[in-house]
């Protein structure tokens, strides 16, 4: 594989290891679809996190602005999805450090632990492996913002849009693919049951 993969590329790596698997699921959010997609599966193999790592990486390099901030640039995820996502951007970029929130209740918005946090006027690129609802990376932006630190940048390894994804401006988002996966209505997900169609509870 290239150091630059393309979306093909990334796609078969994806369905290999079981990453990206089709059928009927209904994710958390209550949203159905077509597709699963977990790229926790991929990350179990050290070679495929470094690979996806390097490859973006490269693509916020090709960014001249973004590129000038590396030596001051700090990385912050959502746990824990994103934060081997974030030490491997990091590793790649050789950026700064790295920050992660967190949701110490069940149910409760993430949030920074104490003394690890951003601090005013820092440079900050978000990271996540996957941008689908947004609901994480909106959480985390506004905490990051809270303590006057600036986003630059959002970066995850696919981008897999929902109906309901967040918009986060003019902030510059960089990912290896974009899944489109097809969603249901809650109404036709039960027409859909009533004709022996059997859909999958997933996790995230």
């Amino acid at each position: 594989m290239n150091l630059l993969p393309s979306q093909e590329e990334i796609l078969t790596l994806l369905e290999k290891t079981g990453s990206l698997r089709y059928g009927h699921y209904k994710y958390r959010n209550g949203m159905y679809a077509n597709q699963y997609l977990q790229i926790a599966h991929a990350m179990r193999y050290y070679q495929h996190m470094k690979t996806m790592s390097v490859a973006l990486s490269r693509k916020l390099r090709a960014n001249t602005e973004l590129r000038a901030m590396i030596p001051q640039l700090s990385v912050v995820s959502p746990a824990t999805g994103g934060l081997a996502v974030a030490y491997g951007i990091v590793e790649a970029l050789r950026a700064n450090m790295v920050y992660w929130a967190e949701e110490e209740i069940e149910g409760q918005p993430q949030r920074f632990r104490q003394y690890v946090e951003p601090q005013k006027g820092e440079k900050i690129l978000l990271v996540d492996d996957i941008l689908r609802s947004g609901r994480n990376l909106t959480n985390v932006k506004r905490i990051v913002e809270e303590r006057g630190a600036e986003v630059v940048g959002l970066a995850v390894m696919v981008y897999q849009p929902m109906p309901v994804t967040a918009s986060f401006g003019d902030i510059p988002l960089y990912y290896l693919a974009r899944i489109d996966a097809e969603y249901y209505s809650e109404d036709q997900a039960q027409a859909m049951m009533r004709t022996g169609v059997e859909f999958e509870q997933v996790w995230v």
